[in-house]
Parts: structure tokens; C-alpha cells; sequence
């Protein structure tokens, strides 16, 4: 990507380059690594946007599950109000979240997570890149059964990872706005 604007909302991710080695490359030449594609929402017969997003802590260290990183992470979210999160689960090295544009001039995804993740990184005193890895996940829902689905299975990982028994018992979950589908 020579020549683009790191400023600009374009793409911040680019399909890795197949280096002739037969392997794929990620965005950073190591070989065998994937990196996501984060493809624009597509909208479909005024269905709803609605994002699964899962982003890890820098070199996965447990940072994440504690009060005042969750107290950040809801202020980032609240304050980066052109995307709207549904339900969450903080887990100690990562989180998981659903979220929908607020609005159709919302910026990218992409744009809209380095924004919530640089707030939370400065309201908790880290620098760049000591909280967060650079990329995330995401992916689009197709209908309202994967979104149930989906959640179910996240709002037990906290209980799966055998922090507590059971998933209402966990700190770091909730749901700041209702997505419907």
C-alpha cells in the first residue's frame, strides 16, 4: 500500500501477498500468518448492520479483566459514539463485542476500533501498542439467529475459561445498547 494516506479511512488492511514462497504473507512479512480482511458492512433490504468483533491485548497478556480497564473500555465506547456496541464480554486477554453504525455516515470499522482502543490505551497511562494488538477480527451477521447463537456462546466464555460458574456471576459483560435485528 505505497503511496496511501495512513491518515485517510481507507482500507487499513490489504489481502497479504503471496511472496512466491507458496505461503502467504501477513501485512508485516512473517510467513504463515494471517491477518483479517475487514470488507465494508454490506447492506441488505434495510436488514441491520451488526458486527462481531474480537480483539486481543498486546501479546495476549491478561490486562483486560479488571475494573478500571472495564470502566475505560465503556467510557472509550461511549464517547466513540458512531458505532453503537451491543451486548460484551472483557475477557482478561480479549473481548468480544457486537456493534452497528450509528448512522449511515459512521466511519469504517476499522477507523472507529483504533479511535475506542487509542482512549482506552491513554485513559489507563499505556503508550501505543502496549494494550492493544493491532488488528482485530470481525465479522458481518446474516440474520437474527447467529446474533442469539453467537452471544450464547460468547456470554459463556468466561464460565468455559473457569474464571466463574456461571456466566452471570462475570464483572465484565453487559450490553450498552440493543441491537435489533
Amino acid at each position: 500500500m505505497s503511496g496511501a494516506n495512513p491518515t485517510s479511512e481507507g482500507r487499513a488492511s490489504a489481502r497479504p501477498s503471496n511472496n512466491g514462497t507458496g505461503g502467504s504473507t501477513s501485512l508485516r512479512g512473517e510467513v504463515g500468518r494471517h491477518h483479517p480482511i475487514h470488507l465494508s458492512p454490506l447492506e441488505a433490504h434495510n436488514l441491520p448492520i451488526i458486527i462481531f468483533v474480537t480483539c486481543c491485548s498486546a501479546r495476549k497478556v491478561p490486562i483486560l479483566a479488571s475494573a478500571s480497564t472495564h470502566e475505560a473500555i465503556l467510557n472509550a465506547w461511549s464517547a466513540a459514539s458512531s458505532w453503537l456496541v451491543g451486548r460484551y464480554v472483557v475477557m482478561p486477554n480479549h473481548l468480544h463485542l457486537f456493534c452497528s453504525p450509528n448512522g449511515i455516515d459512521a466511519p469504517s470499522l476499522d477507523r472507529w476500533m483504533r479511535y475506542w482502543k487509542s482512549l482506552v490505551t491513554r485513559a489507563i497511562g499505556k503508550r501505543s501498542g502496549e494494550l492493544w494488538q493491532r488488528h482485530h477480527w470481525d465479522r458481518q451477521l446474516r440474520r437474527g439467529e447467529s446474533y442469539d447463537e453467537k452471544w450464547e456462546y460468547v456470554r459463556n466464555n468466561p464460565a468455559r475459561h473457569g474464571y466463574v460458574t456461571d456466566a452471570d456471576d462475570w464483572s465484565y459483560a453487559g450490553e450498552l445498547n440493543e441491537l435489533r435485528w
